[in-house]
């Protein structure tokens, strides 16, 4: 399928393993201590507005057919359905560090936590979930402790540093320093698309307060609607964290100007199933 891509020096790489597309980032694959994906909207069995990738039990599709999708995407992975620990995604920027114990949680078994937006875990072998329809997925990966971390930033978590929070919770648990981090901002809605109103606006005013940094997130269409650039504002947050800008490498993929491929709030006005962002050591380190 052709895509509409925004311009970079790295483009995100697509990937086939069997019927299921995939997408990943050169620079996290360059750590060589770490499998990834961010799922697609192809190869999986749903039906209808959750064609066909849906990994989603909440939005109202098949629990077999979601069953069967998130199969297919630890065969991708190349783990097993115990490996994978699922977040539990409330706008916040509230971290988890989860272990082997948390295996299987949110796919084979219950969560038994709850508003989590970030996990974190330095076990090999143990794959992180977060999902996604136009929100932020933000990667970490710690090549000097071997640790990673993965989290979900909508406007909410990014006005709320959600890339500072991690870096923060990584130096506490790991001894994370910031130029140890590779990090990625994954596929989400770019801000030709993204509209937001005049309060939203307000709260990224007071949050980026550095040397141009509102001209570079916000623009004005007038009417009090702004076109909000999360991408960039990530990016900012995790320069700002101390991590290296050439161990950041920022998504050329909106998830609305590619609804076709990847589920997008926005162009489905809601009906559609969730994308999945997918982390983990690998278990030969």
């Amino acid at each position: 399928m052709e895509l509409h891509r925004h311009s970079g020096n790295m483009k995100m790489k697509q990937n086939r393993a069997g019927a299921v597309e995939y997408l990943t980032f050169p620079l996290l694959e360059q750590t060589g201590i770490v499998r990834h994906l961010f799922s697609t909207r192809i190869g999986g069995v749903s039906e209808g507005i959750y064609g066909t990738m849906n990994l989603s039990y909440a939005r109202g599709d098949e629990k077999a057919a979601v069953d069967e999708n998130f199969k297919r995407i630890a065969a991708a992975l190349g783990c097993s359905l115990e490996d994978i620990v699922c977040s539990d995604q409330t706008h916040t920027v509230n971290l988890r560090v989860v272990s082997r114990q948390d295996g299987g949680k949110g796919i084979l078994r219950p969560r038994d936590y709850h508003d989590v937006d970030g996990l974190l875990t330095d076990e090999p072998g143990l794959v992180l979930a977060t999902f996604y329809a136009d929100c932020v997925p933000l990667y970490f990966v710690d090549t000097r402790n071997r640790a990673v971390a993965l989290a979900h930033s909508g406007w909410r978590g990014t006005v709320a540093r959600m890339g500072r929070c991690v870096t923060e919770k990584m130096r506490e648990v790991y001894g994370t320093r910031p130029e140890d981090l590779t990090a990625a901002v994954g596929p989400s809605i770019c801000q030709a698309c993204y509209e937001v109103s005049e309060d939203v606006a307000e709260a990224f005013v007071q949050e980026f307060r550095g040397p141009g940094q509102e001209a570079q997130i916000l623009k004005s269409k007038g009417g009090g609607k702004y076109q909000l650039d999360l991408w960039r504002a990530n990016e900012i947050l995790l320069q700002e964290a101390g991590i290296p800008a050439a161990q950041i490498q920022v998504t050329d993929l909106c998830t609305c100007h590619n609804s076709d491929y990847l589920f997008s709030h926005r162009a489905s006005q809601g009906k559609r199933g969730n994308l999945g962002a997918f982390l983990g050591l690998c278990d030969t380190l």
